[in-house]
């Protein structure tokens, strides 16, 4: 079986991010150490793929990258660590539900305004009309 490797260009194409912050990602931690080609450059694999996939939503949903650091500590530490790591996935979900919830009271706030900016338009409008006749 042979495992096709992926250049640091081509991973970052799949993901978006930048060849320094994949760099960035390798030293911190978030991603693990890559092997290299006898050329020097990095080989990542497609679970290096999948894996960025899943720290990019984290970030998405606004968790910090000490604690994607942290997860990624975790989760080099295999099996053992998996009650950790759940309970880290899950106190992020409630933020995120509390988050959303707060999103969605501010949405509705600021329809509340744009209908009443929308009626004073057509007010406004309409007397407009009613004076040019």
């Amino acid at each position: 079986m042979t495992c096709k490797f992926i250049s640091i260009g081509e991973l970052s194409g799949l993901t978006g991010l930048s060849a320094h912050t994949l760099r960035f990602y390798e030293k911190a931690g978030i991603l693990r150490s890559v092997g290299r080609a006898a050329n020097g450059h990095r080989r990542y694999r497609s679970e290096d793929v999948l894996w960025l996939e899943f720290v990019l939503r984290l970030k998405q949903t606004g968790m910090s990258l000490a604690d994607i650091k942290r997860y990624a500590q975790l989760r080099a530490h295999g099996d053992e660590t998996l009650h950790a790591r759940l309970a880290m996935l899950q106190l992020h979900q409630e933020r995120l539900v509390a988050k959303m919830a707060e999103l969605e009271n501010c949405s509705s706030a600021l329809d509340d305004k744009i209908r009443t900016y929308r009626k004073m338009i057509a007010a406004a409008t309409g007397t407009k009309r009613k004076a040019s006749k």
